[in-house]
């Protein structure tokens, strides 16, 4: 690694090869020919939470939707949608937990493989990924007589390749020769996209499961959130649907909120409202 210190055109002919003999000082770039399979394996990774979601969910708001999406309904077939979707949230109160629950699990999910996969990418190349990005600012940022670019360090675009055939007599001969890795001009742009893009995913997941621990712990942050996303609705209404339901009745209830018109919305929060009061079921 010394030779990268060392001066193009004068010292060395590229960035990190010189003569030397020493073995113990080669660096061997064992993962070039495996980066379009690990890049797909990452992509199905990152698709099993949500390939999750799709199936515990089941299509259940596009049922319960029954087109409340469309504002302009007549008011017979509005009437008549609204109240099947009432009588069954209300026949189903307090158990939607493990409908949230799932949702929750594939959050964590989601989490757990973005941190696994900086880890992973870590391994794969040899650790020099956790401090990749940082390494690329530093660098923009360092003189540019004194600075080493840890993209051509890591993704070197030539090196050295060491053949070995058998020669006219039969002996094992090796060759020395310089390789032109092309594909790594485009790999170094792909993996510092992806450590920034791993670092803020990483940081809005966590955020994310925080908000969601604080929804399940406090009731009232409940209300305020249904009250800022939904503000036809009235206050009273979501202090009752959060005060007699669970986080699962909230959860579903926010749930058909981003998916139904907001009057209709506003008109369903209400009569969930008054149903739960009125009409208490065993458990509420």
């Amino acid at each position: 690694m010394k030779s990268l210190d060392l001066e193009v055109g004068k010292d060395i002919p590229h960035p990190g090869i010189d003569a030397t003999q020493d073995e113990s000082k080669f660096r061997y770039h064992k993962y070039y020919q495996w980066v379009c399979f690990m890049l797909f394996l990452q992509a199905t990774f990152f698709y099993i939470p949500r390939w999750l979601w799709r199936m515990w969910e089941g299509g259940k708001i596009q049922a319960l939707m029954m087109d409340l999406d469309v504002g302009m309904l007549g008011e017979a077939e509005k009437k008549q949608k609204k109240k099947l979707l009432v009588d069954y949230i209300i026949a189903s109160w307090k158990t939607h937990d493990w409908y949230a629950g799932r949702y929750l699990i594939c959050e964590i999910l989601a989490f757990f493989n973005v941190i696994g996969q900086m880890f992973l990418m870590n391994k794969f190349f040899d650790g020099e990924f956790m401090n990749y990005g940082l390494e690329v600012i530093d660098f923009i940022n360092t003189d540019p007589e004194e600075r080493v670019d840890p993209m051509i360090r890591i993704f070197p675009r030539v090196t050295k390749c060491r053949f070995q055939k058998y020669g006219p007599s039969a002996n094992l001969e090796t060759h020395d020769a310089l390789c032109v890795m092309p594909l790594n001009i485009i790999n170094e742009k792909i993996y510092i996209f992806l450590w920034f893009w791993f670092v803020i995913l990483s940081i809005l997941t966590g955020f994310v499961l925080i908000f969601h621990a604080v929804l399940f712990a406090c009731p009232p942050v409940r209300v305020y959130v249904l009250s800022m996303r939904f503000r036809f609705a009235h206050m009273e209404n979501l202090h009752t649907l959060v005060r007699k339901g669970s986080f699962g009745d909230w959860f579903l209830i926010y749930m058909l909120g981003q998916n139904v018109d907001a009057i209709i919305f506003k008109e369903l929060v209400a009569e969930i409202a008054k149903k739960v009061t009125t009409e208490p079921k065993e458990g509420l």
